[in-house]
């Protein structure tokens, strides 16, 4: 089977940078047409900036790297520096990168790659808000049929919320972009914090990927020990959950994860539950599935997927 062509839409944050080497790292599966910053877990100056840094710190300089909305579609922006650092990429320095963004807006470049390729052929990897794709999905709706799938970090159900009690933050900072994308009739498959929650980091695992001696090797070490105190406080885990590259691994080996396809509603109206994800996951509605919402990791399986995928680098 050829490798299927991908492009990653993301906020860096340091769980999107281990996502964004591991699909770099694995030719013979993804191909990374672009790479497509939104705002999100940082601003959108910080996120593009950080998008390129992840690419040269690959020592893949020709990736195309666009930067998209700087805000939702219709919510003032909230932020994640409580998690990733001012940076959105803090813990080790990181250098400034030399790679310069392509001058298309993310938004457009999504069209119209969409439109330059066969219908199925291009799936798209949102790991932050959906705003991009909302967007694109928005000015124009001939491109949403020849999307061949979206696999997204996103939403919870059995976990609940982790930036408010009922919401996950990816699809709580943009949910009207949220529907838009859960509602549009593409194959639909989510990664929700029932599952990246059980790929967790332990020192095992950390240590291995330090032991590559390699600098993506210290670096992912790096950006874990920072980030994964925020996790280790939070949920008294041992240590903090790689939630992104969950997103590309099951691209590479969906074998290491199971779900259930079920019908996925955002909330975009309550106070209470503002961007929750309500999965009926019993099947007690009659609302048709619109979404693969998996449930279950094999964590050691992922692990050694990710190692081994970065020793490459």
């Amino acid at each position: 089977m050829p490798p299927r062509k991908i492009i990653i839409d993301t906020d860096p944050g340091q769980d999107d940078a281990v996502a964004i080497l591991l699909a770099l790292a694995s030719p013979e599966d993804v191909t990374v047409l672009g790479v497509t910053a939104v705002a999100g877990n940082v601003p959108l100056p910080l996120t593009q900036k950080n998008a390129l840094i992840v690419c040269e710190l690959a020592n893949m300089p020709d990736t195309k790297v666009y930067a998209g909305c700087d805000a939702p579609l219709a919510r003032k922006l909230v932020t994640a520096e409580h998690v990733h650092g001012k940076t959105g990429l803090d813990g080790p320095q990181m250098d400034a990168p030399t790679m310069q963004l392509q001058a298309e807006h993310a938004v457009d470049y999504i069209i119209d790659t969409l439109r330059e390729h066969e219908a199925g052929t291009v799936t798209l990897c949102p790991l932050g808000p959906l705003t991009n794709i909302a967007k694109a999905f928005q000015k124009a709706p001939d491109i949403v049929e020849k999307v061949q799938e979206i696999v997204l970090m996103g939403g919870a159900y059995f976990e609940v919320g982790n930036i408010t009690p009922a919401a996950e933050f990816n699809i709580y900072v943009d949910p009207e972009a949220a529907k838009i994308v859960f509602d549009a009739g593409v194959p639909l498959v989510v990664m929700p914090l029932d599952v990246t929650h059980q790929a967790l980091t332990t020192r095992a695992r950390v240590d291995a990927f330090r032991a590559l001696g390699t600098k993506v090797g210290d670096m992912v070490a790096a950006w874990t020990d920072f980030f994964e105190r925020f996790d280790k406080e939070k949920y008294g885990s041992e240590g903090a959950p790689l939630h992104d590259p969950c997103v590309i691994a099951y691209l590479i080996d969906p074998t290491l994860f199971s779900g259930r396809q079920v019908n996925v509603e955002i909330e975009t109206r309550s106070e209470l539950t503002l961007g929750m994800t309500v999965a009926d996951w019993w099947r007690v509605t009659d609302r048709k599935p619109n979404a693969m919402f998996m449930g279950t990791l094999n964590a050691d399986g992922f692990f050694a997927l990710l190692t081994e995928r970065l020793a490459r680098l």
